[in-house]
């Protein structure tokens, strides 16, 4: 059974390790250094960090002491990877792993925003099928695992987020504010989030490519 809540820290090596198992399956498991870079992204995530290396190492031992992280290691290999086991502990589906995953490192989102931003690891056909997958996570037994946020002044759709951190509080989580008045994300930024992390995907597809040809 997960004990919750898990650190920020904590949420965000598992989040990577899910992410990077199911979009860059050939270098999964993964380093402490791959780990680290992962973690310190500056597309996909939300919010953005720079951990140092002890602080990772720190929130591997905590997972490693839940059984929700493995170390594991090549036959007569001296370096040490690293694996997770939440999906196995919750008993996930993919579609359900895609979602979570998003929630973890990108923050709360509405269920069009996690269909599309959770193509690489389940390509949802329709929001139909999103929901299917989102309303597993909602009701998830013994503990909820996502929930439902009040719409923000202005928008149409609800947001999502996970609860692996414990009780949202919707007062803080929906929306910051100044001076009284809502601040809400123009749609530019929006945008150009988008096209960084089309920028970094494909950066990380040519590196994969390269590494493949020095194979040769």
């Amino acid at each position: 059974m997960l004990e919750l809540p898990l650190t920020d820290v904590e949420i965000r090596i598992l989040g990577c390790l899910m992410e990077k198992q199911h979009t860059t399956p050939d270098y999964y498991p993964l380093t402490l250094n791959a780990l680290l870079a992962a973690c310190n992204q500056t597309s996909n995530r939300h919010p953005l960090v720079t951990y140092s290396e002890q602080t990772v190492v720190d929130g591997l031992e905590l997972l490693r002491r839940r059984q929700l992280v493995w170390l594991v290691s090549a036959s007569g290999s001296r370096v040490v990877k690293y694996e997770q086991r939440l999906t196995e502990s919750l008993h996930l589906s993919l579609q359900e792993t895609a979602l979570l995953c998003v929630l973890m490192l990108r923050g709360p989102q509405t269920l069009g925003e996690l269909r599309g931003r959770s193509e690489r690891i389940y390509p949802f056909t329709d929001l139909e099928e999103t929901q299917v997958a989102m309303q597993a996570l909602l009701e998830a037994e013994p503990e909820a695992l996502a929930c439902k946020l009040p719409k923000l002044p202005g928008t149409k759709e609800p947001r999502f987020t996970h609860l692996l951190a414990g009780p949202v509080e919707a007062e803080t989580s929906c929306a910051s504010t100044e001076g009284g008045k809502t601040q809400t994300t123009p749609s530019l930024a929006l945008v150009e989030a988008e096209v960084q992390s089309l920028r970094a995907e494909v950066e990380e597809l040519r590196t994969a490519f390269e590494a493949f040809k020095a194979q040769f």
